[in-house]
């Protein structure tokens, strides 16, 4: 007889979201676009030590998947620019309760840590 009590599979179209974003600096480049980087360098500077050769491929998973569009701008020299697609902007709702449960185990941890 089984311990285990039976659970259904992970349905293919979560497996599929959770392989994109369980990669590295990838939510932390979806927040900073929420939060208006638009070129490579705002993104830069947002995420501070991400590497510039993972943010590019990140920034080029991320158009893949229908999350960001690339924009070249007919300018001298051209400038690249990075914009949220309709998908891309709902992916706000994940990202706010994300951010809510960050601060608000930070606040939890900051006051376990205080008495």
């Amino acid at each position: 007889m089984s311990r285990c009590r039976p659970c259904s599979p992970l349905p293919e179209e979560v497996r599929q979201v959770a392989d994109l974003l369980e990669r590295r600096w990838l939510l932390s480049v979806v927040y900073a676009a929420h939060s208006g980087a638009v070129r490579f360098n705002e993104f830069r500077q947002v995420l501070g030590s991400i590497p510039p050769r993972t943010l590019v491929t990140r920034l080029t998973e991320l158009e893949e998947a229908g999350i960001l569009e690339r924009h070249v701008l007919d300018t001298r020299p051209p400038r690249v620019e990075y914009r949220l697609t309709e998908r891309g902007e709902r992916m706000r709702s994940l990202l706010r309760a994300i951010r809510k449960w960050a601060c608000e185990n930070a606040a939890a941890e900051s006051a376990a840590r205080g008495s």
